[in-house]
């Protein structure tokens, strides 16, 4: 497995390779991102993935310091995997010195995760655009656990003439439906049981439109639910699975960001 920590290391890394598939990550690898790599190895000759923690997308009172890091892990796993290269930025190789040029989208950017965090999905679509471009891979793999930034960074894709595709692959879940997520390790005991709550949730609502139930009744009941169980619901929300625009007519997509504790947690749904 080659590693490359910067611009003409990596370079001349690419020369060597065919046809990329890259799984972008902020590191602190699980299972999740593993299966990423897996589905890449089926769509292209060569397999890259990136880490890079892009202080671009923290707000200025996020976790950015506190987020996980396990360079040694993740590197072992990757390797595991069958990975063929992976791509490590110091943050001056991504955003070096005088750099004046960021990109703001629009449409699935905004609301939701646009609100609660300001900016951070111009973070998002710039550190993306500069991987993609950076690494001229074919073919991007994103989890769907964070649904709407799929979203955006098909959108941006689209809008800019990216020659790349991008590829949604299922959220990976712990036994107990819990979606994988780098920050799951910071729940205590007694929240760690109680994560499990939120997909639940979810899967019953969607339940309940299904029936017939309409969303104006239904999403409340689900809101109020989650606070008696100590969540601090963020939004709750069915909205058009592209634009991310609330609706209340099916299919749709449920989508949910929770605090519970100190950690945020995200999760969504198909509403057919």
């Amino acid at each position: 497995m080659r590693i490359a920590r910067d611009l003409p290391s990596l370079r001349a890394e690419l020369a060597q390779l065919g046809r990329l598939a890259l799984v972008p990550t902020m590191g602190a690898l699980h299972e999740g991102h593993l299966s990423l790599v897996a589905a890449a190895r089926r769509e292209a000759e060569a397999v890259a993935a990136s880490i890079f923690v892009n202080p671009l997308q923290f707000g200025p009172n996020e976790d950015l310091a506190r987020y996980p890091r396990d360079e040694a892990g993740d590197l072992a796993k990757l390797e595991a995997a069958g990975c063929d290269l992976v791509w490590m930025p110091s943050v001056e190789v991504m955003y070096p010195p005088g750099r004046a040029t960021e990109i703001e989208v629009k449409g699935p950017a905004e609301g939701w995760e646009g609100t609660a965090r300001p900016g951070h999905f111009r973070g998002v679509a710039t550190v993306c655009a500069k991987l993609f471009n950076q690494t001229g891979a074919a073919v991007a793999l994103f989890g769907e656990k964070d649904w709407q930034q799929f979203q955006v960074i098909r959108r941006m894709v689209r809008d800019l003439d990216l020659p790349i595709r991008i590829i949604g692959c299922p959220t990976v879940r712990e036994a107990d439906g819990l979606a994988l997520s780098s920050r799951n390790r910071f729940l205590s005991a007694e929240e760690r049981a109680k994560a499990p709550l939120l997909y639940a949730t979810l899967q019953r609502v969607a339940e309940s439109l299904r029936a017939g139930m309409p969303a104006a009744e239904a999403i409340p009941a689900a809101k109020a639910e989650l606070a008696r169980q100590d969540f601090t619901v963020d939004y709750l929300a069915l909205v058009e699975p592209e634009t991310l625009r609330e609706t209340d007519a099916l299919p749709g997509r449920l989508i949910a960001a929770a605090r519970l504790g100190s950690v945020r947690l995200l999760d969504n749904i198909a509403a057919p």
